[in-house]
């Protein structure tokens, strides 16, 4: 499926995934409309800054309500469902909502999605329905387990997608990015937590679980594998990983960063930022070989690349200020 003049939904969009992945795809010449989160203020999040933005349909709402999902899904050709409640400390505080946006919300966008015919739906997932690894690296057929609010919702709304595909024969693929980063990431992700520390000119560098394990997957990259899974004929009903096939520490990843910034600061242990004991996922480590297969697609920016393109983003003044570097942020 060419995405060329291609009808394309973006739900989640005002987010940090969603606003690159907006810019791929009107870049391949796509009629893009992006689903921004309804607020009274009128704001389109992170597609605010984007210079296509003349180029996109924007509409505010909540996917929590199926009847405005059904009509935001008209029209639409392919979907990326992105939107979603992430954050997975605040998982602990307000399970409820989690389950209220990304169960009920994927089950909507199926639902409309199904009603209208549309011919692609991609719904984002995350590597965090795995746990902790029992083998690695982690392909397609490892068991869910998960251990936060936030990834057991994932794996419902997964499956109701899923089940869309068996039941009623929906064009339904599950895309499983693991730990994407860049520039316009929240400050809750791990890489923007350290380098806006530094950048801002702390010393003791605040963390919390410095020994667990991740495949950093640059988002520009991680919006080509989206794309891939989209434009693949032989995607619909198959789970794919989108991850670079590497693993780094999270000890080793500040000792990167802080070689690129120049910076000699240390770590401070921060026990605010750990998970419960049991939530925590200890290991992480994609294998995209399903994707390269079917696709052909492979990640191509190096962790030394993607760290320096997305340091000298949070470098600028007017970029660092929109992040509260003293607050934690759940």
């Amino acid at each position: 499926m060419d995405l060329r003049s291609t009808r394309v939904l973006v739900t989640g969009a005002d987010g940090f995934i969603g606003s690159h992945l907006v810019e791929l795809l009107v870049e391949a010449g796509a009629e893009v409309t992006a689903l921004s989160q309804y607020n009274s203020f009128n704001d389109w999040g992170w597609l605010e800054q984007l210079p296509c933005l003349p180029a996109i349909q924007v509409i505010s709402g909540d996917i929590r309500d199926p009847h405005f999902c059904l009509d935001l899904v008209s029209g639409a050709q392919m979907i990326f469902h992105l939107a979603a409640l992430i954050p997975i400390p605040y998982s602990y505080r307000a399970p409820s909502s989690y389950a209220e946006t990304n169960i009920n919300g994927t089950l909507n966008i199926c639902q409309a999605a199904l009603a209208h015919g549309v011919r692609k739906v991609v719904q984002v997932s995350t590597s965090e329905v795995y746990g902790t690894a029992q083998y690695v690296p982690i392909d397609e057929s490892h068991p869910l387990k998960p251990q936060s609010p936030y990834s057991a919702t994932k794996v419902g709304a997964d499956a109701i997608a899923h089940s869309f595909h068996c039941s009623f024969g929906l064009p339904v693929a599950i895309a499983r990015p693991f730990n994407a980063y860049g520039p316009r990431q929240s400050g809750r992700a791990v890489i923007p937590t350290i380098i806006s520390q530094i950048a801002a000119g702390e010393k003791r560098i605040k963390l919390g679980d410095v020994d667990a394990t991740r495949d950093f997957t640059f988002v520009k990259d991680t919006c080509r594998g989206l794309a891939a899974v989209a434009c693949s004929d032989k995607a619909s009903g198959e789970v794919f990983h989108i991850g670079s096939n590497f693993e780094i520490t999270v000890a080793s990843l500040f000792s990167l960063i802080a070689e690129l910034m120049g910076s000699d600061a240390q770590i401070e242990f921060d026990a605010v930022r750990q998970r419960p004991a049991k939530s925590e996922v200890g290991r992480l480590w994609c294998n995209n070989e399903r994707l390269r297969t079917v696709t052909g697609f492979v990640p191509e920016t190096t962790l030394r690349d993607g760290l320096r393109e997305t340091v000298d983003w949070f470098r600028d003044p007017a970029n660092l200020r929109r992040y509260k570097v003293h607050l934690y942020n759940v």
